[in-house]
Order: C-alpha cells, then structure tokens, then sequence
C-alpha cells in the first residue's frame, strides 16, 4: 500500500490548547500546506504570471478596457429592490415583511441587515421552489399568507416579490384577494403588496415602491376636510437609527406634532429586557394612515422616494418638502424652513449646538483642508457627503453611484461647479467599485468614504478608508450615531478626521526613521 503523505487536516480536540480562532487557524503549517498542495489541481498561475496581471490592472491601459466593458458589473455599490421593501416596512407597529420567492432569498435579506445591525430581523417567505416555478406561486402564497398569520399575529403583512415571482409573472394582487376571499386571512388585514424584481433598480426602488404601497393601502378612504396640524418626515433608506431619534429630539424642541413615515429606531436597535418582542416598529397604522391629512411631508432622500412623493402630490393633493438636514448648511436650510412653515424660532439649544458643530470644524479643519477624497453610496447621501466634504474645504475627485439616475448627476456636477474645491471632481454614475479600483489607481486620492465594501480598495490601494453607509459588516455600533443635524455633523467630521491622523500615525511609526517630527499632539 502506498503511504499517503498528502498534508492532513487536524482531528478536532476539545482541549483548550488545541481551539484557535479562525484568523489564526488557516494561518497555521498543516493548513498552509493543504492550500499550497490544493494549488496543482486548480490550474492557478505562477505567482510571478499573478503579481505580472495584477500590476498591469493598475495602469492606465487597463482603466481604459475596464471603463469600456457593458455587459459585467463587478462589486457594485447597491442591494437589490427586496431588500429595501423589507426595510421600510419593518418600521410600522405590528408589521411582517413577507418575501414572496424561495427561502432562500429572504434569509439573504435577514442575514444582511443582522450583520449590519447585529439584530435580528423577521421576515417570512413563501418558500417557493421548483414546482412552483413551473405552475406559479399561488398555492404558496395561499399557505404563506395563512400561517403567517396564525403563527405570527401580525396587524399587517408587507408583501414584496422576488426575481422567481416575477419572471413567472405571479399576479400577486390578485392572489392576496384569493386567500381573503377563502378566509385564509381576515378580509380587513392589509396587506400592501409591491413588486420588487431584483433584476432591475436597487433597495432604494424598492422602499420606494413599498412606501407608496402601504401609504395606499392604510389611507385609503381617510381623507377629511380639516388637516390634522401634524407633519410627515420620511428619511429614506437611512441606515442610522441615530438621525430618526435625532430628528424626533429636533421636532420635540420645535413643539412640532409629526408623524415617522416608517420608524424602524427600535427594530435594528432594540432594548434587551430579556423578553422576545417580536415586532418593534414604532410608527403606528392609525398614525400611518391619518398621514393622508397632514399639513405637508418632508422627505430628505427625493432620489429614493419619487413615486410616493408623486403619489403624496397628486393624489393626497398635499405639499410635500424635500431637504438634506446634513452637515452645517443642509442643517440650516431645513431648521430655518421648519421655523418659516411653523412660525416658530430656532430653538437655542439648537443655535448652541450650531456653534459647536462650527467650532469643532474650525479647530481641525486645516487637516482636512485641500485632501483629495472618492466616495461611494446611494444619491441622496452621497450629495450630502459632497456638501459637507466641499464645506470643509475637501476636495471630492472621484464619486460613483451604481445605482445613479440623471436628476442626481446634474444635481451633483452643479453642487461641484459651485465650489472652488469641487473643481476637479468627476461623477461616475453607473458603475461599480471595480470601476473606482481603477481611478483609485490611476489618480490616487488621500481618503475614501463609503461601506464596508470598500476594505478592499483600502486594502490593495492603501488609501485610507472612512466607513460611511450601508452595510458596515465590520466595524459595530455606528449605526447608533446620528449623521443628522449638527450633532450628525460633529459625528461625521469625527470619523474622518481622526480616520486622516491615524493613517498619519501608520506612516510615521517607524522610530528615528519616519517619526522625525514631534507629533503626539496635534
């Protein structure tokens, strides 16, 4: 018998000296040398033929080739529409978001919030598979509706549609009636339903088309002659549980009675009593549906929401009001549109806040002042980034939005051509981070601002990067800080700054060598 001297895994031990954890594991002898051993059956390349390509896609012939290709998207900065239904829906009282497609696709979308918020997150699915993409999914949705209720009690189900459902043309209207006709479900549960393929638009299509769906469903037949004297705010996919709590403490010191066009504070950033609440969003369906008679609703990502602004126009006949409460001037603009529409002054807690936010700028300013930055993200943030960026005297060079449109391009060149610093500024709508690798490259810059995604453009290109966004998979907590108003501003202005001194302190550790220049205070 001939002796087997292929490298080994490990017998599993409980001892504790034998228990490493993963970042260590794989970096161990017997390991390393399973993966070298595992090379001569993947026809890899020499490591020389590797760091040879590599190098090349550095270049500015690459670049040319990458901006020329049509029919691939690499990494791009965007979800798809499921994910952002399941988003705002999980922010109205007693509410279950409910994927219709296969089981697999909802505990995608689960997982990815869990990881971003470090919560979980319920939703249901109609656990479609292979026989239901042959004769549709109405039995499914039948069974799904009806146990869901059962199990789950909820006082509304969220229904949104898959790539499966949609290209088999599943009339989802039409099923839901079915299972209420049958009394598979009480007649009166609403039941919005949106049609969000994956394959077309992004998670901010998809709030959209969910927002709308249930702002039709919870108002209709609620419209009274008299307005309530309340206001709506909606804002977006905003992965910042902070600004809703931050925004509420603004209106609270206003004196003004509003309504949260989806409050999903508590769902990504709920209490530990030691007791299960299975549903936390806190914007209630009364509230929701008497939205229909307030004075008028703000919105502070137009980009994300146009069909229900359109919806909120047209059909509920009210005005509706569109501002971007971040960094100092956005702030400005919308506490003094709040204090005309309200008659009321600024509150001064707030014009202190103001003057701090200012301060805080004034007294780092200069290390942020002429850095060249590439940023990443959805529309509406990403302007808000490149407001506050040009406020501080940054420059923003490189700026890609996968899921761009004409109106945030314009909007965006016109922000730039307005500012000494956002001379040299390019927006790159639709395309993707690997579109950004090549820039990075090819026109280096001192900063990148975006999500978690962007590790490994910091980690191949070396520019430092400042996690901004959504999803932030590994870094915990930020979501709980506020980027609205100027306490947001302060936040903000915090992570880049100190992201700029500690790169400063990475390339000035060598003793003697590069720390050449007293630098512990700065």
């Amino acid at each position: 018998m001939t002796e087997n001297t292929n490298p080994q895994v490990p017998e599993n031990s409980t001892a504790p000296d034998k228990i490493k954890d993963h970042f260590d594991l794989f970096h161990t002898d017997t390991y390393q040398e399973l993966f070298e051993y595992k090379r001569q059956f993947e026809g890899a390349h020499s490591d020389e033929k590797i760091a040879e390509v590599a190098e090349w896609t550095k270049s500015w012939e690459y670049r040319e080739k990458n901006f020329a290709r049509e029919a691939l998207t690499v990494n791009p900065a965007k979800a798809c529409q499921p994910l952002g239904s399941l988003f705002v829906a999980s922010g109205f009282e007693g509410t279950l978001p409910y994927s219709h497609g296969s089981q697999g696709c909802v505990a995608y979308f689960r997982t990815h919030l869990t990881r971003n918020y470090k919560e979980p997150f319920q939703a249901v699915s109609s656990s479609m598979t292979e026989d239901a993409a042959v004769f549709g999914g109405l039995s499914n949705l039948k069974q799904g509706l009806q146990n869901a209720y059962t199990l789950y009690n909820p006082k509304m189900i969220a229904l949104c549609t898959t790539c499966m459902a949609e290209v088999i043309g599943d009339d989802i209207g039409a099923f839901i009636q079915t299972a209420k006709n049958e009394d598979l479900i009480p007649a009166d549960l609403p039941v919005p339903a949106a049609h969000t393929p994956s394959f077309v638009g992004s998670h901010i299509t998809g709030y959209d088309n969910m927002l709308v769906s249930i702002l039709k469903t919870l108002t209709a037949g609620k419209q009274t002659e008299a307005t309530n004297g309340k206001f709506n705010f909606n804002l977006g996919f905003d992965p910042y549980v902070g600004n809703i709590r931050e925004l509420k403490r603004i209106l609270e010191l206003f004196g003004i009675d509003y309504t949260i066009l989806s409050d999903n504070s508590d769902t990504f950033d709920s209490p530990n009593t030691g007791e299960f609440k299975m549903y936390n969003g806190l914007t209630t369906l009364e509230a929701a549906a008497d939205s229909i008679n307030a004075e008028g609703t703000f919105f502070f990502q137009k980009y994300t929401t146009p069909k229900t602004q359109e919806y909120i126009g047209k059909e509920w006949g009210q005005k509706t009001y569109n501002f971007r409460p971040f960094g100092i001037q956005g702030t400005d603009e919308f506490l003094m549109a709040l204090s005309a529409i309200t008659g009321k002054a600024i509150p001064l807690e707030l014009q202190q806040e103001r003057g701090r936010a200012v301060d805080a700028l004034t007294d780092s300013q200069a290390w942020i002042h002429g850095k060249r930055v590439a940023l990443y993200g959805d529309p509406d943030p990403t302007l808000s980034l490149i407001r506050f960026l040009l406020e501080m005297g940054a420059e923003p060079v490189h700026i890609v939005v996968t899921n761009s449109n004409e109106g945030f391009e314009a909007e965006a060149r016109e922000l730039l051509a307005n500012s000494p610093y956002g001379q040299g500024g390019t927006v790159w709508g639709k395309k993707d981070l690997w579109h950004l690798r090549s820039l990075l490259f090819t026109e280096p810059v001192d900063l990148l601002i975006g999500n978690s995604y962007g590790k490994y453009l910091w980690r191949d290109t070396h520019t430092p990067l400042v996690r901004i966004g959504y999803p932030i998979f590994d870094r915990h907590h930020m979501h709980r800080y506020p980027t609205l108003g100027y306490q947001g501003a302060i936040n903000q202005f915090n992570w880049i700054i100190n992201t700029i001194l500690d790169e400063l302190d990475r390339k000035t550790i060598v003793p003697a060598k590069t720390d050449i220049s007293f630098d512990l205070i700065r």
